[in-house]
């Protein structure tokens, strides 16, 4: 299973690469808006970890992009925002969970 992590925090985006490599899986990983994008339009991948806070832009611009390119691909927005406006922005963009942070 292929899987792109897009994730700004440093630290958490190397944690989740890390830990999902140990369990057998390979990760592309991406820190900005412009890094997920071109991936995203060039690549396949099977599931889509999405932050939507990201520096350059908000991560639920990716969204379309996502479901154009990667129709298939699963896609679960990790997030700090966990408002109810927030939540149903991501779902009704084409995610299929929104997970907040922090999780363990």
């Amino acid at each position: 299973m292929k899987i792109l992590i897009v994730e700004d925090e440093i630290d958490l985006l190397l944690a989740l690469n890390n830990f999902l490599i140990k369990e057998g899986y390979l990760c592309e990983l991406a820190d900005t808006f412009r890094k997920a994008f071109n991936k995203i339009s060039i690549n396949e991948y099977d599931l889509i970890l999405l932050d939507i806070t990201l520096q350059d832009a908000s991560g639920l611009e990716l969204l379309p992009v996502i479901k154009k390119n990667n129709p298939k691909s699963g896609i679960i927005i990790l997030s700090a925002k966990n408002s109810l406006d927030d939540k149903i922005a991501g779902l009704d963009g084409g995610a299929d969970d929104y997970l907040t942070k922090p999780f363990q």
